[in-house]
C-alpha cells in the first residue's frame, strides 16, 4: 500500500498498487505481459533512468530496479507485486508471497566443470565430487543447498560474474550458474554435470499487502495469470 502524489503540485492521498519491475530483458518481457493483460504501459522504459512510473487514473505505479533488489522491494513493503526470475528469488531469500509462475525468461541452474576434469572422472559426479572441493558462483545460497542435499561438504566462492573464468585460473574446480543454451559453457571448455533446478520468472507479493488488499491484489494477479498463459 502507497501514498502517491497527483495533480500538478498537488497532493492527493492515494493508494497506488505498486509493481516493481527488472531492468533487462526479463524488464521488457514484464512489459510485454502487463499490455497483454490490459495494464497501462504506456511510456514505461526498463532502460531508461526515470525510475518511477505513476498511472493515477489506474492506482497503478511501477518502480524499475536491478533484478537482484525486486525480491527487496517486495519483501519490505515498498512495492506491491514484483516481477523477479526464479533464480534470483531463490537466492535472495526474501520472505514474500510466489503467486505464478510467468513463463518467460528460462534459464536452469547447473554444475559445471572442466571437459578434461570431467573426463578424468570418468564422467562420475561422485568421483568428480570427491576430487573437487572448490566452487565458484554467483549464487552462493543455491550452491550450498544443492550440494547440502548432496551431503558434500565444499568451498563456496562468491562472485560477481565472468564464472567461467575461475577454473582456467585455478580460482575453483566447479561452477554452479545459469545457463539458457550453455553457449558460454562450451565456449569456455566447460560441461554440464548436473542440472540443479530450471529458472522462469515469477510474480510475487508482499504478504502484509496481499493479506490487507486481498480482493484488489487477486483481480491484478488473475490479469496477470490469464495474460502469462495466452503468451506461452
Amino acid at each position: 500500500m502507497n501514498l502517491g502524489s497527483m495533480g500538478e503540485g498537488k497532493q492527493v492521498d492515494a493508494i497506488f498498487t505498486t509493481i516493481a519491475l527488472p531492468k533487462g530483458k526479463l524488464g521488457k518481457d514484464a512489459l510485454k505481459l502487463l499490455a497483454t493483460a490490459g495494464l497501462p504501459v504506456e511510456g514505461v522504459d526498463t532502460e531508461t533512468r526515470q525510475l518511477v512510473f505513476p498511472f493515477p487514473d489506474a492506482s497503478l505505479r511501477y518502480i524499475i530496479c536491478r533484478p537482484t533488489d525486486v525480491p527487496t522491494y517486495v519483501e519490505y513493503g515498498a512495492a506491491d507485486l514484483g516481477i523477479v526470475g526464479k533464480d534470483t528469488l531463490v537466492e535472495s531469500g526474501a520472505d514474500v508471497f510466489e503467486l505464478v509462475d510467468l513463463g518467460f525468461g528460462y534459464c536452469r541452474f547447473v554444475l559445471a566443470a572442466p571437459r578434461i576434469k570431467w573426463e578424468e572422472a570418468g564422467q562420475s559426479l561422485e568421483t568428480l565430487l570427491s576430487i573437487s572441493r572448490r566452487v565458484a558462483t554467483k549464487f552462493p545460497r543455491v550452491a550450498a543447498n544443492f550440494f547440502a542435499e548432496l551431503g558434500q561438504q565444499v568451498e563456496i566462492i562468491k562472485l560477481h560474474g565472468n564464472i567461467e573464468l575461475a577454473p582456467q585460473v585455478g580460482l575453483a574446480d566447479l561452477i554452479v550458474d545459469i545457463v539458457s543454451t550453455g553457449r558460454t559453457l562450451k565456449e569456455n571448455d566447460l560441461v554440464e554435470v548436473a542440472s540443479i533446478f530450471p529458472a522462469t520468472a515469477r510474480l510475487i507479493a508482499n504478504r502484509v499487502s496481499y493479506r490487507i488488499r486481498y480482493r484488489e491484489l487477486y483481480s491484478l494477479v488473475e490479469k496477470l495469470r490469464q495474460a502469462s498463459q495466452s503468451l506461452n
